[in-house]
């Protein structure tokens, strides 16, 4: 049994791109699939899908690579089930200056940290990608 599904699907792009995969298949739900489409969007993935299997969903996710180096250098779970990190709208993280994104749980759903400074929301850090 998983006990934090989004740092288990953050590992499981970080390993695969460790190993030079192209793609890599997990069990879907909806942060899941609004997670990799963040990501599609910033340019840290090729493209995300949600492909059903009979009763259960699967999400396929495409990595992107910039020649043989992975377009996400660096991904790291911020609020875990055991430490949940939460910020105001004006104290929300820059990460690498701006230069890498932060993921946000808000009340308006995910958001990068940029979105959610504009439209002055706080929120939950889910990760920090760079």
């Amino acid at each position: 049994m998983i006990t934090d599904p989004i740092s288990d699907f953050l590992t499981r792009i970080r390993n695969a791109q460790a190993a030079g995969h192209e793609s890599l298949t997990l069990p879907s739900s909806k942060i899941k699939y609004a997670l990799a489409k963040i990501l599609e969007e910033e340019g840290y993935l090729a493209g995300a899908e949600v492909a059903q299997d009979g009763a259960k969903a699967n999400l396929s996710v495409r990595l992107k690579y910039n020649g043989k180096q992975p377009a996400i250098r660096n991904i790291k779970r911020v609020s875990t089930p055991g430490r949940r990190v939460y910020r105001a709208h004006d104290s929300l993280p820059r990460v690498l200056s701006d230069m890498g994104i932060a993921v946000i749980s808000t009340s308006a759903g995910l958001m990068t940290n940029k979105q959610a400074r504009k439209r002055h929301l706080g929120g939950e850090i889910i990760c920090e990608v760079f």
